[in-house]
C-alpha cells in the first residue's frame, strides 16, 4: 500500500487536529478543559467573583456560579470573598437569568436543595434559607453587578503561592518538562502540562514525611452537579485523599475540594472558579507504626489557594480508594482520575 511521506509538517497538522477533535468532542459533552477555547458559552465569562461595598461603605462579594444554559446561582457575601474578609456567619442566596449579554437576579426563593439539577431549586447551602439571607436583587453587565444597596466588580484572585519555585532541596516532580517521576498520565507537548486524561497516575518514588506544592485546574462542567464536576483526588501517600473538585461558591464538605474526604470539612471553603489555575501546599507527617500496630496518627496542614484549610489535622485513618498497605509506611502521591480530564504542573516536594 502506498503511504505518504511523514514530515515535521504533516505531524503538526495532525496533532492540531487531534486537538480540536477533542476540544471539539469535550464541547458536545457540555465540558471545557481550556480557558481559552473559543466555542465556551458567554456563562463561563459571566461566572465567577465579585468584590464592592455596600451602599454605606461595608465590604461585600459575591460568587457566581454558573448551572447551563443561561441559568445562574450567585452566593453573596458580607465583609468580603472566603477567606478575604468574610467572617463565616452569613449568607445570601440570589437566582439569575441571562438575557443577551446580561444577567438579572433575584431572591432566591421557594423549595429548595443543595445542588439541585434543576437551577430553579438549586441551592449552593445545605440550609436554605441559609443564616443571615436577606431578600437581594442586582444586574450583572459588563463584569459589574449592581444592586439597590451594593455594587460589586468582577476580580480574579490569584494564589500567593502560584508559580512558586522548588527550594533548594526540593525533588521537581512535573515542570513539563517530562514525566518520567509519573507512572501513568499524559504529558501534553503543546501546552506541557501534566494530564490524567481520567486516570490514575502515581509518582515512582515513595515518600513518607514532606511538604508538596501541587498546581491544577478542574474543567468547566456547568451542567453538572455535586461529584460529577471534574472529581479526582489528591492523595497523600496513597492513603489519605485531599479532594479535587469544583466546589466553587459552595460549603466546602469532606468530599468537596479540599475536604479530607469523608473525614472532614475544609475549615472555609477556598476553591475557585473552575478553569482557574489553583494550587495545594500541603504539610504531611505520616503516620507512625512499631511492631506492625500504628502507634501515632498521620497528620497535616493544607493551604488551597494560600488559605489555610486544615491547620494540623489529624487523620483518624485511611480514606477510600487508598492503596492496601498498612498506615505509617512510605508510599507514592496519587493523582486520581476519577473519569474527568484534570491537568496539573509545577509539581515539587521536600522531604522532612
Amino acid at each position: 500500500m502506498f503511504r505518504y511521506p511523514t514530515s515535521p509538517f504533516t505531524s503538526l497538522f495532525t496533532a492540531i487536529a487531534l486537538l480540536t477533535a477533542t476540544a471539539t468532542s469535550f464541547a458536545a459533552k457540555g465540558l471545557w478543559t481550556d480557558p481559552k477555547d473559543a466555542t465556551l458559552p458567554i456563562d463561563f465569562k459571566l461566572q465567577g467573583e465579585y468584590v464592592g461595598k455596600t451602599q454605606d461603605g461595608k465590604p461585600v462579594g459575591a460568587q457566581v456560579i454558573a448551572l447551563s444554559n443561561g441559568r445562574f446561582h450567585a452566593v453573596v457575601y458580607p465583609g468580603g470573598l472566603p477567606g478575604a474578609g468574610w467572617n463565616g456567619k452569613g449568607k445570601s442566596l440570589m437566582d439569575g437569568a441571562l438575557s443577551g449579554k446580561s444577567v438579572s437576579f433575584k431572591p432566591a426563593e421557594g423549595q429548595r436543595r443543595y445542588l439541585h439539577k434543576d437551577a430553579s431549586q438549586f441551592s449552593a447551602t445545605r440550609q436554605f434559607p441559609p443564616t443571615g439571607h436577606q431578600a437581594l436583587s442586582a444586574t450583572l453587565v459588563d463584569g459589574l453587578m449592581r444592586g439597590s444597596t451594593f455594587s460589586m466588580k468582577r476580580t480574579t484572585r490569584v494564589s500567593p503561592t502560584m508559580g512558586a519555585k522548588p527550594p533548594k532541596g526540593a525533588i521537581v516532580l512535573f515542570n513539563g518538562s517530562s514525566k518520567d517521576e509519573w507512572q501513568g498520565g499524559r504529558l501534553d507537548e503543546k501546552t506541557k502540562l501534566l494530564n490524567t486524561d481520567g486516570r490514575d497516575i502515581k509518582t515512582k518514588r515513595k515518600f513518607s514525611s514532606y511538604h508538596i506544592h501541587v498546581e491544577f485546574m478542574m474543567p468547566f462542567k456547568p451542567a453538572a452537579r455535586g461529584q460529577g464536576r471534574g472529581n479526582s483526588g489528591f492523595y497523600q501517600v496513597d492513603h489519605y485523599e485531599v479532594q479535587v473538585l469544583d466546589s466553587f461558591g459552595l460549603e466546602g464538605l469532606n468530599n468537596e475540594c479540599g475536604g479530607i474526604y469523608s473525614k472532614k470539612a475544609s475549615d472555609v471553603n477556598g476553591c475557585l472558579p473552575p478553569l482557574q489555575w489553583q494550587t495545594y501546599d500541603v504539610d504531611f507527617t505520616n503516620a507512625v507504626a512499631e511492631n506492625g500496630k500504628k502507634v501515632k496518627n498521620a497528620r497535616i496542614t493544607v493551604k488551597l489557594n494560600g488559605i489555610t484549610i486544615h491547620n494540623d489535622y489529624e487523620i483518624p485513618g485511611k480514606t477510600g480508594g487508598s492503596r492496601n498497605e498498612p498506615e505509617g509506611t512510605p508510599g507514592p502521591i496519587k493523582l486520581q482520575g476519577h473519569g474527568n480530564p484534570l491537568q496539573y504542573r509545577n509539581i515539587w516536594i521536600v522531604e522532612k
